[in-house]
């Protein structure tokens, strides 16, 4: 037996698209082999760029950091809401999060809402600021079916739009449910049985609230 990896994570490179409110992303050589004997980068962005999680403290004042939850906190079983084809700007309900996950939805679960927008990831008007968003009446549907982890292929879960970010940041944060943002659906995981095992562990940023990660899916395949 072998374990499978299927990578969901976005990369993080010089000039790469972000959330429009944070620094744009620097990732400059500051040494290389032609100038000295060793290679590296110093990269300038902010900790909610690329693939990452948020911890409660992202908005709860005096909320918990990403560094105090043990690692398994951020795996477990994942089902994907398929919701290709939603508009731009368009919100994203219970109703359609019912339609396109099992009816019999367990507590515990991880929800990763796949709208295409990380297929786009550009530096545009509509990336940028036109991406679905999640309703707050769908974050509050996400805490009454008691999930863990509820993740979406786009920089932001609640879009451009500051008040409805704030608010379904703060209900599903403030109810233990972490968010992992920029995911990136390849088209073979759309055939895969759901739920899948879903990974995504955060680097240690002590007292940080929130922190780069490398979301996956991990299966065991015969050798």
């Amino acid at each position: 037996m072998k374990l499978r990896f299927i990578d969901l994570s976005q990369p993080i490179f010089d000039g790469g698209p972000n959330c429009p409110a944070h620094p744009p992303v620097r990732s400059e050589v500051t040494s290389d082999h032609v100038r000295a004997e060793w290679h590296w980068e110093t990269l300038t962005l902010a900790s909610h760029t690329g693939s990452h999680l948020d911890a409660p403290l992202h908005k709860i004042a005096g909320g918990a950091s990403i560094d105090s939850f043990p690692l398994e906190t951020f795996t477990g079983a994942a089902y994907i809401a398929d919701l290709r084809g939603i508009l731009p700007g368009e919100w994203i309900t219970p109703e359609l999060l019912a339609k396109a996950l099992p009816a019999d939805l367990q507590p515990d679960q991880i929800v990763l809402m796949a709208t295409g927008w990380g297929d786009i990831r550009e530096r545009s008007e509509k990336w940028l600021y036109n991406a679905p968003k999640l309703a707050p009446s769908a974050a509050d549907w996400l805490v009454e079916k008691q999930a863990r982890g509820i993740g979406i292929d786009h920089w932001g879960i609640g879009g451009w739009d500051k008040e409805n970010d704030a608010a379904v940041h703060t209900t599903l944060l403030g109810n233990g449910i972490w968010i992992v943002e920029e995911l990136h659906f390849p088209p073979e995981v759309y055939s895969l049985p759901m739920p899948q095992t879903f990974m995504a562990l955060p680097i240690n940023l002590r007292g940080h609230s929130g922190a780069w990660c490398r979301p996956a899916f991990v299966s065991m395949e015969q050798s």
